[in-house]
């Protein structure tokens, strides 16, 4: 259900909730302001582009969206990905490439394919966003050390070239980005500061301090980008052309998958702190029109941001309303303070995504799996954190998945038990029917777990432990939860085989489903309608009746 009329219906918009909104919007806006430049620089885009972004996408998800704490914005989790494509692509791009990552969120939510997107596993998660920290603090180095600036095709190419310019740092911005540092992370312990977030600190500080002192060499958002355009941007359509969707099916694909995931994760992180409860699918379609939108007001690619939506729930945010205020202090931000943001050093902004850096990378949780976690899922772990460092986040995330998926249909395939039952095990199950006795030459084999493509070895292997033919196999299938396509020519195969051994194969206990997959893939034409059986004891007395 959309979040707002949710909102609605339960009174949030009612006049007592109004003071407790509107305060955390605000903070929420002011804690955006220096995150949404800072992100916007280090995707390749202008500072302004940020703000753009987290005003249209903020506002859209806070009406739209399925969470109705959700604050969505630009996010560090895009850095690498936006700046990889505004780099081969140019910002117009970037754009183009949004639009369509939108429309695909769009119909995925209008899929109900919401739920899906939790089937990513853990150890992918946290492998990729550890690998994305190391990138965005390591691309940083240029503008807190004063560096000149490096490019490699490769992650160790561009760092062995920072490596080899390090010696020339500019001492002046290391200072100031070193203080700027220690503000975001120790500045709201002040007093009096206490609620006041450490990026605006550090913001403030830092830009005073370059007003006065007028820093020779420290490069700032004016001598960078030549300073903020104050007013709202207009309406502009990118050039789109069938041959630039083309080329952009993958990166937008990239931005769909990792905004689907990212927004999905802060809506369970808000549900978690506030205990609500989202709706996955209408989440995809609120951030799928954010996407759709933004890039048509100068923006680029937004999702939810875990950190801020969390702000806007500890300072009191219960609704939707706390999000439009959010992208309403943007709004008057951008239209009074704009030129103030000339004289912002960048050295500042690097040290904000330091520390956001930090908290992506999510240390303890990433060591404590290396340490505790089943061996398969740490091997899964480093791969995709590997992969996402040294070559490319879309191969990490693909390779991360298809590891765990086959990690999993490898344990599934160890789960399925397929066994011969003996007399003595039958006798004690059955000790509630009197006169019971399993019939001479009847061998009975059970199948416990799903019969598919990874179990079919265990079902060959046990057939083929049988030593002496029997005069009728009895198969129990009242455990096989589904059986595939594959499972199915086995279960043919087998079949045909005994019976041209002259042994009668007999089916017991599949439930509705399997057995329908039995009668359509014509199973039960080859037993016979004779030799299938709802109740495992029905077949037992069929036999018999059979001469054997």
């Amino acid at each position: 259900m959309l979040a707002f009329l949710e909102a609605h219906k339960a009174g949030l918009f009612a006049r007592e909730h109004w003071l407790r909104n509107i305060v955390s919007g605000v903070i929420v806006g002011v804690v955006a302001l220096p995150l949404a430049m800072a992100f916007a620089i280090a995707s390749g885009a202008e500072p302004e582009q940020g703000l753009y972004t987290a005003i249209v996408a903020g506002f859209i998800v806070s009406v739209f969206g399925g969470s109705r704490l959700q604050i969505a914005g630009p996010t560090g989790a895009f850095i690498v990905i936006l700046a990889g494509i505004t780099a081969e692509y140019g910002i117009e791009g970037l754009q183009i490439a949004t639009l369509m990552a939108g429309l695909m969120l769009l119909l995925l939510g209008l899929a109900k394919m919401g739920s899906i997107i939790k089937f990513i596993p853990d150890p992918v998660i946290v492998g990729f966003t550890a690998g994305i920290a190391v990138i965005i603090w390591v691309g940083q180095w240029p503008s807190f050390f004063g560096l000149p600036d490096a490019s490699g095709e490769h992650f160790h190419n561009t760092l062995w070239q920072l490596f080899q310019v390090f010696p020339e740092l500019h001492w002046t911005t290391t200072a100031l980005a070193l203080l700027s540092l220690l503000l975001v992370i120790y500045g709201p312990r002040f007093p009096g500061l206490t609620r006041v977030p450490g990026p605006l600190i550090a913001l403030v500080v830092a830009t005073v301090l370059h007003v006065v002192f007028n820093f020779d060499g420290v490069a700032t958002i004016g001598s960078a980008f030549g300073g903020i355009p104050q007013g709202l941007p207009e309406f502009q359509l990118p050039d789109i052309t069938w041959n630039k969707v083309i080329e952009l099916i993958g990166p937008a694909f990239t931005i769909a998958m990792l905004g689907a995931i990212e927004s999905l994760l802060s809506a369970v992180v808000a549900d978690g702190m506030a205990g609500t409860r989202h709706d996955s699918n209408q989440e995809l379609v609120g951030q799928g029109l954010a996407n759709v939108l933004t890039p048509l007001f100068g923006g680029f690619a937004a999702t939810g941001a875990i950190a801020r939506t969390a702000t806007n729930i500890r300072n009191g945010g219960t609704g939707p309303l706390s999000g439009i205020v959010h992208a309403i202090t943007l709004v008057l931000m951008l239209l009074f303070l704009a030129p103030l943001a000339t004289n912002v050093p960048l050295a500042a902004l690097a040290a904000i995504l330091f520390v956001v850096a930090w908290n992506m990378s999510e240390v303890k949780h990433f060591t404590k799996m290396v340490r505790r976690a089943p061996r398969a899922d740490v091997v899964i772990l480093l791969v995709t954190f590997g992969l996402t460092v040294f070559a490319d986040l879309v191969v990490a995330v693909n390779i991360g998945v298809i590891l765990a998926t086959l990690h999993f249909l490898r344990r599934m395939a160890t789960s399925v038990e397929v066994r011969q039952a003996t007399e003595d095990e039958l006798t004690r199950e059955f000790a509630h029917v009197s006169h019971w006795q399993l019939p001479p030459d009847v061998l009975v084999y059970t199948v416990e777990g799903p019969f598919f493509f990874g179990a079919v070895e265990n079902f060959e292997r046990a057939l083929a432990g049988t030593h002496s033919d029997p005069k009728v196999l009895i198969i129990r299938m009242k455990w096989v939860p589904f059986i595939d396509i594959t499972g199915l020519q086995t279960l043919e195969e087998v079949i045909q085989d005994l019976q041209r051994r002259d042994v009668r194969v007999m089916l017991s206990g599949a439930n509705p489903r399997v057995a329908a997959k039995l009668r359509k893939a014509g199973i039960v034409r080859l037993v016979g309608e004779e030799g299938v059986f709802d109740d495992f004891e029905e077949a037992v007395a069929a036999c018999r009746g059979i001469r054997i």
